[in-house]
């Protein structure tokens, strides 16, 4: 049986194919531990695993709210996704709370 281009991260029990005597052999990264691999996984999915990249954090946005509590988030792109089994990527995307102070919440008060 051939991983081809079936290569899985982790555990996976749908990312298998069928080996000699139509017994199932796996293409995810756990077939290593458990021993029960296809034939070609070291070459194609080994070699081949590309883990993600990403950029640099953007800036972060305003706060949601004028006056009070609200929120900011800030982004990342990916550079280059994952492939073959390869590293996920990251969180593309955070979030914290502000304090919004506009000039004209004072003048609410």
């Amino acid at each position: 049986g051939g991983c081809g281009h079936r290569c899985c991260l982790g555990r996976n029990n749908a990312c298998w194919a069928l080996a000699a005597r139509r017994a199932r052999c796996y293409c995810d990264s756990y077939c290593e531990r458990t021993g029960d691999c296809c034939q070609d996984y070291h070459n194609t999915c080994r070699r081949a695993t590309v883990g993600c990249a990403v950029g640099p954090w953007g800036p972060w946005s305003g706060c949601s709210s004028l006056c009070g509590v609200g929120s900011k988030a800030r982004s990342r792109q990916v550079t280059i996704p994952p492939r073959h089994g390869g590293e996920p990527c990251p969180d593309l995307k955070q979030r914290r709370g502000c304090l919004g102070e506009h000039p004209t919440c004072k003048k609410a008060r």
